[in-house]
């Protein structure tokens, strides 16, 4: 992994999505580091689109609408679920610096949530940076099992209803595995990259409120 310090007088939201389109992104080393280092990993997580898939258990979970799914209405609640140490994580990479700069993200357009709610509680979700046809994932978190789940099921059905190709994860780990995620050597993802550039997506292609029953979204991935 390549890694390279930032200067803090410099990095601004438009920097931010010209490393994006560029294949690198930014890190803390925790919560409290007021300072960025950009990361362009070897070896590149992606999930392709085209072969997502899920156990039959979630499938069940999808289709019966336990959650309600939104998109882009709580930033703020999203990033903070994200950078609340859990069982997984016993430290946060997301600092103030790095709230500050996807909040400017958020507000112009580029940076999206998926927001998982039971009975009007924030339980879950994700967010990321969209650029054209790419979708770079940043982080998920979950309060109640399969949040962060169903909110990743509902984010492929948006991505391949509106058309986009890149599903960028960075890095690969057991939970992102199971739905298919691999690693691919840089200079292929640089490529993929190049590619979903090249071409327009529409993120929203449904409406920000629920937009879908589960069952309609597993019909988009078909998957029964």
């Amino acid at each position: 992994m390549t890694r390279s310090p930032d200067h803090a007088t410099e990095i601004t939201p438009d920097i931010l999505l010209k490393a994006y389109a560029a294949g690198i992104f930014p890190m803390a080393e925790d919560a409290d580091d007021p300072s960025l280092f950009w990361v362009e990993p070897r070896e590149r997580g992606i999930i392709p689109l085209d072969s997502f898939h899920i156990s039959k258990r979630l499938a069940r979970t999808v289709r019966s609408d336990v959650f309600e799914v939104r998109v882009d209405h709580d930033f703020d609640g999203i990033i903070a679920g994200c950078a609340t140490p859990g069982a997984d994580r016993e430290k946060t990479w997301i600092s103030r610096r790095i709230r500050e700069l996807y909040g400017e993200l958020f507000d112009a357009g580029y940076c999206h949530t998926v927001e998982v709610y039971r009975e009007g509680r924030l339980v879950g979700g994700l967010y990321g940076v969209r650029l054209n046809g790419a979708f770079f994932g940043e982080s998920m978190f979950h309060t109640e099992r399969d949040a962060s789940k169903v909110a990743l099921v509902h984010l492929v059905a948006r991505l391949r209803r509106g058309g986009f190709s890149l599903l960028d994860t960075q890095f690969v780990t057991s939970h992102l595995a199971q739905f298919g995620a691999v690693e691919i050597p840089r200079r292929a993802y640089k490529q993929m990259l190049r590619n979903a550039m090249e071409h327009a997506a529409d993120w929203h292609v449904w409406p920000r409120e629920n937009p879908l029953s589960g069952e309609e979204v597993l019909a988009v991935l078909q998957i029964s």
